[in-house]
């Protein structure tokens, strides 16, 4: 990783529950801008997605603040990823790219519509050719795009890759992306209609709008090609359209990153908490960690973060390096992506409520990020979405991923074993486009994929000699998501499972302590309720109320019956 220190920086020590919700997103634009200019990428860097890329997108700093990372990976992942492979031939871009590396002006990324989320290879967004450029239009509201934050509000300049429908002497040769300014320091450009969003509930907010565009004159350079002149209707519309938003996949894979972090902050709050918090007992104080119904969060977090954050980067390296099949680097983003996220739905909530009261509040970390969490479900692509397309085509044969042998651990052998048993009902079956297999198969299809996750997180861990303990409990966390299944084929019943369990968390108990410092973490986790010490400092800088006020003497109700 490369070293820096951002979290000792003045705009990380700013606590966003102080300030309001627009000096909120005004510190998301400004931590942006400090984040990219201490990285210093290049275009190369980031059409490539080199170590150094990867590295910004993984620095924990980024779990501090999700509107900022949000910003980070439209930014950099999308919009000037998908510049930077047109330089070579497109000179002219140069400027452009320069200034948003240098965060001078702002990137966003308009592909999706409201009236076509997932469907967004149908966008109705048009760029009709004219004698000199294109003419942008949205045509009715469904084909507003949604919902990139687009407002001028926040005194940056802002560029957007606009995917549109190319119409050429009326016929539509297929989806494009065009240049398009959106707003100066200080207003919208001629034509470009912006209408800020309602704040998502209970998250660091940011502009999220709907954009539409009123017959906006464009100039010939606006296209996003190599070639500006090719206005040839692809022999493949569909895969023209995937090699168009290229930039998706990799982001697939990319933002998970922060959850990684952020489920070690959890795991680190939820400790050290647990270990200082006490309640009274005969003779002395008991920490509550003491109690196995606190040990299991504490430790299960724990586990997962130290399991994920060894995975992530060697699923990177998968990726980028060790495949050249676009469509296995895709697999592998959704396996991971699908994996990490929802190992941080079951970890977060679960830990937060074992801070009782404590765990709600926003200056605990825990309830903020959990919905900040909900965000990176759709992020790059909805993940059950994903999964049924994954699914289908491991299901049909059109390419394999490399999973661990089934010998090699029970969360394997699960994951073979499911996989099987699916493709039997699709012999069974025939068609994948039957209702049967819609009935019975798709709804398997993200806790399959998981489950291969799992497998291939476990087989990382095992390989980099994560401690034996640490390995324990992830198997018995995994095994927790489908019981059934390891009753019925390994003879793992309900009373062994749990047995199981109890051994591994008395196991790992011991070690908690060196465990949580392996993950980190501490530098970038501010929630007070880590020390007592700490809890003390935060009170004394909140709101203080006092007075001098007397309460007047209330005569009883049975004095004013009498009266």
């Amino acid at each position: 990783m490369y070293s820096n220190k951002l979290h000792e920086h003045p705009l990380f020590k700013i606590r966003n529950e102080h300030i309001s919700k627009d000096e909120s997103v005004s510190l998301a634009y400004q931590r942006a801008r400090l984040v990219v200019r201490t990285y210093r990428l290049t275009a190369a860097d980031v059409e490539h997605c080199s170590p150094k890329f990867w590295s910004m997108m993984t620095d924990p700093i980024c779990s501090l603040d999700i509107a900022m990372f949000t910003i980070l990976a439209a930014h950099v992942g999308l919009t000037i990823g998908t510049l930077s492979r047109h330089l070579r031939r497109r000179p002219d871009l140069r400027p452009l790219v320069d200034r948003l590396l240098r965060f001078d002006t702002v990137g966003i990324y308009l592909l999706t519509e409201r009236g076509h989320g997932l469907d967004a290879f149908n966008i109705e967004t048009t760029a009709t050719k004219t004698k000199d450029g294109f003419i942008l239009h949205t045509p009715r509201e469904e084909a507003t795009k949604f919902m990139p934050a687009s407002t001028p509000a926040f005194g940056i300049p802002k560029v957007a890759l606009v995917n549109a429908k190319l119409i050429v002497d009326g016929q539509n040769r297929g989806a494009r992306f065009f240049i398009v300014p959106i707003c100066n320091e200080h207003e919208m450009y001629r034509g470009v209609i912006s209408t800020r969003l309602p704040t998502r509930s209970g998250t660091n907010p940011l502009d999220f709008s709907i954009t539409q565009f009123d017959n906006v004159r464009l100039p010939p350079t606006a296209i996003v090609a190599s070639d500006i002149t090719d206005f040839a209707l692809p022999e493949q519309p569909l895969e023209a359209w995937w090699d168009e938003v290229w930039r998706i996949q990799l982001g697939t894979m990319a933002v998970p990153a922060p959850w990684i972090n952020a489920l070690k902050a959890t795991a680190f709050i939820g400790g050290r908490y647990s270990m200082h918090r006490t309640i009274v007992g005969k003779g002395s104080d008991i920490p509550i960690i003491s109690f196995r119904t606190q040990q299991w969060p504490v430790l299960n977090a724990t586990a997962v973060a130290m399991v994920m954050d060894n995975w992530f980067p060697r699923s990177i390296k998968f990726a980028m390096a060790d495949t050249t099949d676009h469509r296995v680097r895709h697999a592998m983003s959704v396996i991971v992506k699908t994996t990490v996220c929802r190992h941080f739905q079951r970890c977060v909530p679960e830990m937060a409520e074992r801070c009782g009261a404590q765990g709600t509040f926003e200056h605990n970390y825990m309830a903020k990020i959990e919905n900040d969490g909900k965000g990176v479900i759709i992020a790059e692509g909805d993940i059950l979405t994903l999964c049924i397309r994954l699914f289908s085509e491991l299901l049909l044969g059109r390419y394999t991923i490399p999973m661990p042998s089934p010998s090699s651990s029970l969360l394997a052998r699960h994951a073979w074993g499911l996989m099987e048993e699916n493709r039997g009902i699709l012999r069974s079956v025939g068609d994948h486009r039957s209702e049967s297999f819609n009935s019975l198969v798709l709804p398997q299809s993200e806790a399959v994929i998981e489950a291969i996750g799992h497998a291939m997180a476990y087989a990382a861990a095992k390989e980099a000699e994560l401690p034996q303990p640490i390995l324990d409990i992830y198997e018995c966390s995994a095994i927790r998501q489908d019981p059934a299944w390891y009753s019925e084929n390994v003879g793992l019943n309900r009373m062994a499972q749990r047995r199981q369990e109890d051994v591994a968390d008395t196991a790992a108990l011991p070690q908690l302590n060196t465990y949580l410092d392996a993950l980190h973490i501490e530098d970038y986790v501010s929630a007070p309720i880590v020390s007592d010490a700490a809890w003390k400092t935060y009170v004394a800088s909140l709101p203080r109320y006092t007075g001098n006020a007397t309460a007047e003497p209330q005569p009883s109700q049975y004095v004013q019956a009498a009266l």
